[in-house]
């Protein structure tokens, strides 16, 4: 189902609890799209990943990104 609103394109979806390098490859690898995962704003303050925008509302779908980041 695709919603003419929205950016048009295909999302590949997957529990983390099944993730692996591996999948994690094949998706970078087929995909080549923005491999996103969902987070909980205290987990984001925990490992101080600011958004990058901070008032929701300029990005066209409202999506809260953070700045890409490595943490450990």
């Amino acid at each position: 189902m695709d919603d003419e609103n929205r950016e048009n394109e295909g999302d590949l979806v997957m529990p983390a609890e099944m993730v692996t390098p591996e999948a994690v490859n094949f998706v970078v690898t087929h995909a080549r799209g923005l491999l996103c995962m969902p987070i909980i704003g205290e987990r984001l303050d925990e490992l101080q990943m600011p958004l990058m925008v901070t008032a929701n509302g300029t990005e066209k779908n409202q999506t809260a990104f953070t700045y890409p980041s490595i943490t450990t």
